[in-house]
């Protein structure tokens, strides 16, 4: 080799060496970006994306870098999952950065929710290894803050499911009697009117006419008579059948001295196809389907009769067994029992509790709006009618309501023993469970509460918990409440949120909190400064809480 090739030689060598044997230089702060910036809350994480672009004949190509994200927060520390990046000439599974072109990287991160994350700053921290040789770089900031919003999600703030009572102020009974009639006849015969039927329908109407508490709304009588023969007949004999049962209940009404009875209607049906084919079809008679497929296929009166008649081996069955059931009256009582008033329920849970059924003791919780009433009453439920699951699971959602998790956990247990396979206690041990951040056993247990009508609320809340925001607005369809209203400002919709805001019947400091956050996102300053001084009438600490909020660092506070 001459000595001119040798010199050329040597200087590519000392080139090839440069970028390996210097030392990597600091890195700076414009070569990362963080989304977002400042950090938020999703669920109960903190998480982004850092994207670094690293410059051109930057990364050695011996140096392997390694990348700690910390979460800086009131005197401590936070480490994310740390990640690696190396230059071309280091062997090793992390991703390569070039040193004549540079190159972006990508570093994920996230983080576990603290409230004292709110004021905070995101730091990236730099091992590097080059060959045997170890050194630290100075620490870059990337970002600062955390916008805590999403935090708000509030289990506690979800109602229970109550087990409702079955308290109803008026229950319609009914009472039936039936006066059979021989066939071709329209008679009232002397047997039919001592049945044990047509006597306890008597005495139910007598008592009915003497409760104070019990009113005779209507009495019918239905008429009819067996489709066979000629249709005219029968209109005949069910026609005078009515007229003679009419005439009998109000002679009996007149003997009983009855003259309070609502109204009494009456009609007939000439050929009884309808009751004919339920007959049949519960029946065991022989061709049973073709009498029906009869029924099915032909539908005037008289084509339907001779195309049974032409049936001759089954047809004797029918006159023996189904069509004498055809032949009858029907008187119908219907009658209302008025049941306790409001204010009797009420005085006689001050007087004698004993004195209420079940049902009306539940009701008498609904009559009041203060929870330690409503305390009272089911506490007295549990131990009157302590086999009721309700009653357990509804004293657990007052104690629920009053921040007494454990005690409200115990009852819903209860409740669940008794209970299983209803839904209510099992939806409030999700929120339990939600409570305690076992947001697995809370999905399971929601899972077995389908159809419970407070269900949509709890899995609202879960799915802010897991950060599905989207999710949450739609399992709060058209729910009042702080958590639907936050599940729409975290969807971005602030227009639905608003009218759900305003919309709640109970407004509390959080409700205002959440239309000051509003009034931020969309630029209203007088929106912000009167619903954030209402917040702060109710709950004293939220003005500490506000001028850390990163929702109003735009802004200025009217306190």
């Amino acid at each position: 080799m001459n000595r001119k090739l040798c010199v050329i030689a040597a200087a590519g060598a000392v080139m090839a060496l440069s970028s390996c044997g210097k030392k990597l230089g600091q890195f700076n702060s414009d070569y990362f970006t963080v989304n977002p910036n400042p950090l938020e809350v999703v669920g109960e994480k903190v998480p982004a994306t850092v994207t670094a672009r690293v410059p051109a004949k930057f990364f050695v190509k011996n140096a392997e870098v390694t990348v700690t994200p910390y979460l800086v927060y009131n005197g401590t520390e936070t480490a994310s999952q740390p990640y690696s990046f190396q230059g071309e000439k280091v062997r090793g599974n992390a991703p390569v950065v070039n040193y004549e072109y540079g190159g972006t990287l990508t570093i994920p991160v996230s983080y576990n929710y603290t409230p004292e994350m709110a004021q905070s700053v995101l730091e990236l921290a730099f091992n590097v290894r080059q060959g045997s040789k170890q050194y630290v770089l100075p620490r870059v900031k990337v970002a600062k803050g955390v916008i805590a919003t999403a935090a708000m999600a509030d289990a506690a703030g979800v109602t229970p499911a109550l087990a409702a009572d079955a308290f109803q102020r008026i229950i319609n009974e009914k009472y039936a009697a039936d006066i059979m009639f021989l066939i071709n006849q329209a008679n009232i015969r002397a047997g039919e009117l001592k049945t044990d039927a047509m006597l306890e329908l008597q005495k139910e109407i007598r008592e009915a006419s003497a409760a104070d508490n019990r009113v005779i709304e209507e009495i019918n009588i239905s008429s009819y008579a067996s489709p066979d023969g000629g249709y005219d007949l029968n209109r005949r004999l069910a026609e005078n059948r009515e007229q003679n049962t009419d005439a009998y209940v109000r002679g009996q009404l007149k003997k009983d001295k009855i003259t309070e009875f609502g109204e009494l209607t009456s009609q007939f049906t000439a050929e009884d196809w309808a009751g004919f084919q339920e007959l049949v079809s519960k029946s065991n008679i022989q061709d049973k389907e073709l009498i029906l497929s009869v029924l099915s296929m032909y539908k005037d009166p008289e084509e339907r009769e001779r195309e049974i008649r032409n049936l001759s081996n089954v047809f004797e069955q029918l006159a023996d067994n189904i069509l004498p059931q055809l032949r009858y009256s029907r008187i119908t009582a219907s009658v209302n029992v008025i049941g306790k008033s409001d204010e009797e329920i009420v005085a006689l849970f001050n007087s004698n509790p004993a004195a209420l059924n079940v049902d009306e003791l539940l009701y008498a919780a609904t009559l009041t709006d203060d929870n330690g009433r409503r305390m009272a009453i089911y506490t007295k439920a549990t131990e009157l009618f302590p086999e009721d699951y309700r009653t357990w699971n509804d004293l657990g959602l007052t104690q629920y309501v009053a921040g007494d998790y454990k005690n409200a956990a115990a009852n819903f247990n209860k409740a669940a023993r008794i209970a299983p396979a209803n839904g209510e206690p099992q939806m409030n041990l999700g929120l339990i469970e939600m409570l305690n951040k076992n947001y697995a056993k809370a999905n399971q247990l929601f899972g077995s509460a389908a159809g419970v009508n407070e269900l949509g609320e709890a899995l609202g809340v879960y799915y802010l918990k897991q950060g599905d925001n989207a999710a949450a607005a739609r399992a709060f369809g058209d729910s009042k409440s702080n958590n639907a209203a936050l599940a729409q400002i975290l969807t971005k919709d602030y227009s639905k949120a608003k009218s759900t805001l305003a919309a709640i019947n109970n407004p509390d400091a959080r409700t205002f909190y959440l239309m000051a956050i509003l009034g931020a996102r969309t630029g209203n300053q007088q929106m912000l400064n009167t619903n954030l001084k209402q917040a702060v009438r109710l709950d004293s600490s939220l003005a500490t809480q506000a001028a850390k909020d990163l929702e109003f660092a735009d802004f200025s506070l009217p306190f």
